[in-house]
């Protein structure tokens, strides 16, 4: 679409053109599944939800079908650094899809909680947002990643893990999965993921959701043959592709002495004494159990950049080449 301005100079009316990319907005059933093991077991039990989402075309599209990436913000919702992500994106000739979970459930934030929109809601939300796209004949279904930061790396993480997708019963899989900062502390013995990539950047100093869990997962998925790899940068915190200074969240938990077991039926047990952490209540206990408050965040320059550089060559590699 382009938008027409006029200018006058010296009299006379000019025509500029600036490209601008269309944007739209699309709903779809999806469910509020509190848990995996909800998906896993009980999906066709969970109460239906109706879920917004907003589509971005590039401003110029020069192939019949586009790509897409699915985004999925964090804790705090969408920012700004999520935002020139998709920019970045839609830039390189890929749609862009921001996954709406927060505000279709009428909540701005989960920090200190991280109950009242769950992973698994999220997880759920992402295919079905896929299944949705699948009618666009504007995309390729075939070429579409999806991407998460924090919370939203969780989602992006867990989207590539076979009993969930097989669960879903989706027609579709996600062709990547480039997954920013997520809580890997949550872990199966079921190694058993999707052949398509998934990558994880995240940083040494992240104390919200600590790099040395997620080094230790990939080691696992590795060696079990799993298509995936990490990348930590050094000296970087959590949320290091922000713009702002490092500050703390109170609220938030520090999860670097927490691993929890995710049972292949989707159950998150408690440390130690291996109780399913199945509704708010018992995740509360369970996270006393190992996690304090008060994780610091904030961006880092040099990291930040690398991830930018990282993102638009993993897009490139895996949805344009």
């Amino acid at each position: 679409m382009l938008k027409l301005l006029c200018k006058l100079i010296f009299g006379c009316c000019i025509i500029i053109s600036i490209a601008r990319s269309e944007v739209e907005k699309i709903e779809f059933m999806s469910a509020n599944p509190f848990s995996l093991k909800d998906i896993i077991v009980e999906l066709d039990t969970q109460k239906l939800q109706l879920v917004t989402a907003i589509l971005e075309y590039p401003a110029d599209i020069n192939k019949e079908k586009i790509p897409l990436v699915i985004g999925v913000a964090g804790s705090y919702g969408w920012g700004d650094h999520h935002s020139r992500y998709l920019k970045m994106y839609r830039d390189m000739g890929i749609a862009t899809l921001m996954l709406e979970s927060f505000s279709s459930r009428n909540v701005t934030s989960t920090v200190g909680t991280q109950n009242t929109v769950t992973t698994a809601m999220i997880v759920l939300d992402s295919y079905k947002a896929l299944e949705k796209i699948s009618e666009n004949a504007k995309i390729d279904i075939e070429k579409v990643a999806i991407t998460g930061w924090s919370l939203g790396g969780g989602v992006a993480l867990l989207a590539a893990w076979k009993p969930i997708i097989e669960a879903i019963n989706s027609n579709y899989e996600f062709a990547a999965h480039l997954s920013y900062y997520p809580p890997c502390f949550i872990r199966s013995d079921n190694l058993n993921y999707s052949s398509s990539p998934i990558h994880i950047l995240i940083g040494e100093l992240d104390d919200w959701v600590p790099s040395a869990a997620c080094e230790e997962l990939i080691n696992m998925m590795k060696k079990n043959g799993v298509n995936a790899d990490i990348t930590i940068y050094k000296d970087a915190h959590h949320s290091f592709d922000r713009e702002d200074g490092l500050a703390v969240a109170k609220n938030g938990y520090k999860f670097s002495d927490c691993r929890f077991k995710l049972s292949d039926q989707g159950e998150i047990l408690m440390n130690y004494i291996n109780i399913p952490m199945s509704n708010p209540f018992l995740q509360k206990i369970g996270f006393a159990t190992c996690a304090e408050r008060g994780p610091t965040y904030g961006g880092h320059q040099e990291s930040r950049k690398k991830s930018f550089e990282f993102s638009r060559n993993f897009m490139q590699k895996y949805l344009l080449n």
